[in-house]
C-alpha cells in the first residue's frame, strides 16, 4: 500500500501529492490494525483489504459468531520485543492490541517509534468498552496488598493502574512513544476513535500539532454482552411502556450471522481488536517524503437529544445535521458518491441511514453505500480507525467494497449497498464516514484523496 508498491488487486497506489494543497491540510500516512483474522490476527492494510474487498468475514462459524483476536505472545514480542516483562505480563488484551497497532502504523508511515519519531505526537485513544479493565479489577480485589511483600506491592500497584485506569492504552502508548505532545483518551462508545480524528484535526489545523497516532480498540467480555442483552430486553419493556422513540430492534446475538442491509438481518455479532491511524500535517509529511493514502477534510458530532439513553432517532435528523456540518458552504452532495455506512444490521441503524441518504441525495439517489462490519464484527470504538482506513483504500484501488454478508438487499433502500462478494468499480476522491454510539451519538467524517479540495 506504499508508494510505489502494487495493490493486492493489482492497482497501483498513488504516489504522494507534490505541493498542493494547505500545509495544515490533515493527511493519512499510516494504517495499522490488530484484528480478527481467523487462526492469526489481521495486521496490515493489505491483509484488511484482502478480506475487505472479497467481502469475507472471519467470523468464528462454529456456533459461535465473534470476531477474536488470537494473539499469541510470540506475535506480540515480535512487535515489542523491548518492553520489560515485569510491565507487559500486566496487560489486558486491550493494551496489546492497542500497542500493536501502533507499532504496526508507524512502520507503514515509516516512522521509527523507539528513535523519537513520535516525541512531540499527540497519542489519541477512543475506548468504548470497558470490561477488559473490569475482568483485571476483579482478578487484583482478590490481592491482600497488606500482606504482600514491597516488590509485590508496587506490582499490584502497577498492574492496577495499568488495568483499571480509564486511560489505561493511551498510557502504555504515549510511555512507548516517549510523547510531550497530547495525551488523552476518549469514550463515546462506538464513535470514539472517530472523534479523536476529528480532535486530531483540529490540533493539526491550528497549529498546535504536526504528528498524530489515533488509535480505537476495544476487547468485549460474552458474558458481559450476554448481561446487556438482559439489560437491553429491560429497556425494550420500558421503551414499549412509555412509547419512547427508536430503541434498537435487535440484539447481539452469537448463533447467527450479521447481515447489513439484507432483508434477513437478525443479529448483530460482536468483534475484539484495534486499529491505528497516523496523520500528519500536510507540510509535515511532505518534508519527510511520507505516502499519503488521503486527507480528513472535516468531521462534525451530533446528538439526537433523548432522554432515554439507550434510544436513537432513525429519522437520521441530527446525522443529516452532521453531514451538513462537514460540508458547510465549501463542498456539494454530487461530490460524494459514496458513504461508508455503519450499519451492524439493526434495522433502527439502517433506517437512520436510509432516512438521510433520502433527504441528502433525494428519492432517486444512486449513491453507494457498503459496511464491512460483518466482515471482523461490531468492533466499537476500533470502527472508526477501520472505516477511515477502508475508505481512503477505496479511493486509492477506485474499487468500492461490497456490504459483507448482504446477498439479498432489503427492500426499499434510497441507496446501492454493494451486495455480493466482488468490488464496484468507482472513481471518486470524497466520500463519507458514518459512525454512531447507542444514546444518540452521530459522527460523520467526510474523507478525501491525497490532492482532493
Amino acid at each position: 500500500m506504499r508508494r510505489g508498491v502494487v495493490s493486492p488487486r493489482g492497482h497501483p497506489s498513488r504516489p504522494a501529492p507534490g505541493g498542493s494543497g494547505s500545509a495544515r491540510d490533515t493527511v493519512v500516512t499510516g494504517l495499522g490494525f490488530c484484528l480478527p483474522g481467523g487462526a492469526e490476527p489481521v495486521f496490515t492494510a493489505a491483509q484488511v483489504w484482502d478480506i475487505a474487498s472479497q467481502g469475507r468475514t472471519v467470523l468464528g462459524r462454529d456456533g459461535v459468531h465473534f470476531g477474536s483476536v488470537h494473539l499469541s505472545a510470540e506475535r506480540f514480542e515480535e512487535r515489542l520485543p523491548d518492553i520489560p516483562e515485569f510491565f507487559s505480563r500486566h496487560y489486558t488484551n486491550a493494551h496489546r492490541y492497542g500497542l500493536v497497532s501502533l507499532v504496526e502504523a508507524c512502520a507503514d508511515a515509516e516512522l521509527e517509534v523507539t528513535a523519537g519519531d513520535l516525541s512531540q505526537a499527540a497519542v489519541l485513544v477512543g475506548r468504548g468498552g470497558v470490561d477488559a479493565n473490569v475482568d483485571s479489577y476483579v482478578t487484583l480485589l482478590g490481592a491482600d496488598p497488606d500482606s504482600a511483600t514491597p516488590l509485590d506491592a508496587v506490582e499490584l500497584l502497577v498492574a492496577t493502574e495499568q488495568a483499571v485506569s480509564p486511560s489505561d492504552v493511551v498510557l502504555v502508548q504515549g510511555a512507548l512513544a516517549r510523547t510531550v505532545g497530547p495525551c488523552f483518551t476518549v469514550s463515546c462508545g462506538c464513535a470514539s476513535a472517530a472523534v479523536q480524528i476529528g480532535n486530531a484535526r483540529r490540533l493539526i489545523a491550528a497549529g498546535e500539532i504536526d504528528l498524530a497516532v489515533v488509535t480505537g480498540v476495544d476487547v468485549f467480555n460474552v458474558g458481559l454482552i450476554q448481561k446487556g442483552q438482559r439489560l437491553l430486553r429491560g429497556a425494550q419493556h420500558a421503551h414499549d411502556a412509555t412509547n419512547a422513540v427508536g430503541m434498537p430492534d435487535l440484539l447481539p446475538s452469537f448463533d447467527s450471522l450479521m447481515r447489513p442491509y439484507d432483508r434477513r438481518a437478525d443479529c448483530i455479532n460482536h468483534g475484539e481488536g484495534s486499529a491505528t491511524v497516523v496523520l500528519e500535517s500536510r507540510e509535515h509529511a511532505e518534508r519527510r517524503g511520507a505516502h499519503v493514502y488521503g486527507q480528513v477534510l472535516a468531521t462534525a458530532l451530533t446528538r439526537d437529544g433523548l432522554a432515554n439513553p439507550l434510544a436513537a432517532d432513525d429519522s437520521g435528523a441530527q446525522l443529516i445535521r452532521a453531514v451538513r456540518l462537514c460540508m458547510g458552504d465549501r463542498w456539494r452532495i454530487e461530490q460524494l458518491p459514496y458513504i461508508n455506512g455503519a450499519s451492524d444490521g439493526d434495522p433502527v441503524v439502517t433506517a437512520l441511514e436510509a432516512n438521510t441518504v433520502r433527504e441528502l441525495y433525494g428519492p432517486d439517489s444512486t449513491v453507494l453505500m457498503s459496511s464491512q462490519e460483518g466482515c471482523f464484527g461490531h468492533l466499537g470504538s476500533a470502527s472508526g480507525c477501520l472505516d477511515l482506513a477502508l475508505t481512503l483504500m477505496m479511493m486509492e484501488y477506485g474499487e468500492v467494497c461490497p456490504t459483507a454478508n448482504c446477498e439479498q438487499p432489503d427492500d426499499g433502500l434510497p441507496f446501492d449497498p454493494v451486495p455480493g462478494t466482488r468490488t464496484r468499480p468507482l472513481d471518486f476522491d470524497h466520500a463519507l464516514s458514518f459512525n454512531y454510539q447507542i444514546g444518540g451519538v452521530k459522527h460523520a467524517m467526510l474523507l478525501g484523496g491525497p490532492d482532493a479540495t
